[in-house]
C-alpha cells in the first residue's frame, strides 16, 4: 500500500505536467490533432497492455513481467530527456503558495467554457461509468465467461481508438460546443442501451459505441483545455483537470458499486445513464458560452 501510495502521489505531478508541457511543445494550430494521437496511443495501450501482461504474467511470472514493465519506462525517460529544455513561462505577479495552489481553481471555475467541459467529463464518467460492473454483467446479465468479459472490457478502448483516428484526420471545429454536448448526450444514450441488453454482441457494440462518443469529448475537452488556457497557468489547469478526471473515473467505480449495491445491477446503470443525460441537459442550458463555441486557432 505504501508503494502505491507513493506511486499516486508521482502520478499526481506528472499528469498536470506533461499536459502543460505539451502545450509547449506544439503548435496551437495542431492541438486537436495531437489530442487525437495521444488518445489513440492510450486506447491502443488500453488493449494491448493487459493483454501482453497477462500472457507475460501467465507464462514467465510477475518478476519478469513487471521488469518488462519497468524498462519500457527507462525507454520512455530516456525519449524524453532527448527534448531539447523549453523556456518557463514568466511570472507577473508573486504569488504566495496559497494563492498558488487556489488560483487555478478559481480561473477554472471562473471560466464557463473550461468548467462546463471538465464539469461534462466528471459528472458523464461519474454516473455513466460501468467499467467497474463489467464482471458482474458478464456473469449474471449476459451469462459468458472471461473471454465475454474480455470483449466487453477491450470494446470501449477499440470505439474510442477508431473514432480518435477519425478525429485525428477529421478535427471538429465548427459547432464544436454542440457536438460535445451531442458526444455526451450519446455517451448516456448508449449507457442506456447497454443496462437494457441480455445479448453479450449487442452489449459489445453498445459499449463499443460509447467508447467513440466518449471518445469525441476527450478530444474535445483536451483541446478546449489547451486553447484557452494561458501558459503561465498551464499546470494549475491541467492539476484541476486532472482531480476532475481522476474523481470521475476511481469515484465513479465506486459510484457504481454502491448504486448496484442499493438499486440493483440493471437499476443502477438506467439511473447513470438517466443522470449523464439530465448533466448534458443543465449543461446546455447553464453554459450557453460553450453551446455556442466553436474551436478556431489562436492565431485565426
Amino acid at each position: 500500500y505504501g508503494i502505491i501510495f507513493i506511486s499516486g502521489i508521482a502520478r499526481g505531478f506528472l499528469h498536470p505536467s506533461l499536459a502543460a508541457f505539451m502545450s509547449q511543445l506544439i503548435p496551437s494550430t495542431l492541438y486537436q490533432y495531437s489530442a487525437a494521437w495521444n488518445s489513440i496511443s492510450w486506447q491502443v495501450g488500453a488493449v494491448i497492455g493487459p493483454l501482453l501482461g497477462g500472457l507475460l504474467y501467465g507464462f514467465v511470472g510477475p518478476e519478469l513481467c513487471y521488469g518488462i514493465d519497468s524498462i519500457f519506462l527507462l525507454g520512455a525517460i530516456f525519449f524524453y530527456i532527448q527534448i531539447k529544455s523549453k523556456p518557463i513561462p514568466e511570472k507577473i505577479n508573486s504569488e504566495t503558495l496559497w494563492e498558488s495552489l487556489t488560483l487555478g481553481f478559481r480561473f477554472v471555475f471562473s471560466n464557463q467554457i473550461l468548467l462546463g467541459a471538465m464539469s461534462l467529463d466528471l459528472f458523464a464518467v461519474l454516473f455513466g461509468g460501468v467499467t467497474a460492473l463489467l464482471p458482474k454483467f458478464a456473469r449474471d446479465v449476459l451469462f459468458t465467461g472471461p473471454q465475454g468479459l474480455g470483449m466487453l472490457r477491450s470494446s470501449i478502448a477499440v470505439g474510442a481508438a477508431l473514432m480518435a483516428v477519425s478525429l485525428a484526420y477529421y478535427p471538429i471545429r465548427k459547432n464544436a460546443g454542440k457536438k460535445l454536448l451531442f458526444s455526451v448526450m450519446g455517451f448516456g444514450i448508449s449507457i442506456l442501451l447497454f443496462a437494457l441488453s441480455t445479448n453479450l454482441y449487442l452489449s459489445v457494440f453498445f459499449l463499443a459505441l460509447s467508447g467513440m462518443f466518449d471518445s469525441v469529448s476527450v478530444v474535445l475537452r483536451s483541446t478546449i483545455v489547451q486553447l484557452y488556457t494561458p501558459d503561465s497557468m498551464r499546470g494549475r489547469v491541467s492539476s484541476v483537470n486532472s482531480i476532475f478526471i481522476g474523481s470521475s473515473n476511481e469515484i465513479g467505480d465506486f459510484e457504481s458499486g454502491t448504486a448496484a449495491k442499493i438499486m440493483g445491477l440493471v437499476p443502477s446503470v438506467i439511473f447513470g445513464g438517466t443522470m449523464t443525460l439530465l448533466v448534458v441537459l443543465v449543461t446546455y442550458i447553464k453554459a450557453p458560452i460553450l453551446r455556442s463555441l466553436h474551436l478556431h486557432n489562436k492565431n485565426e
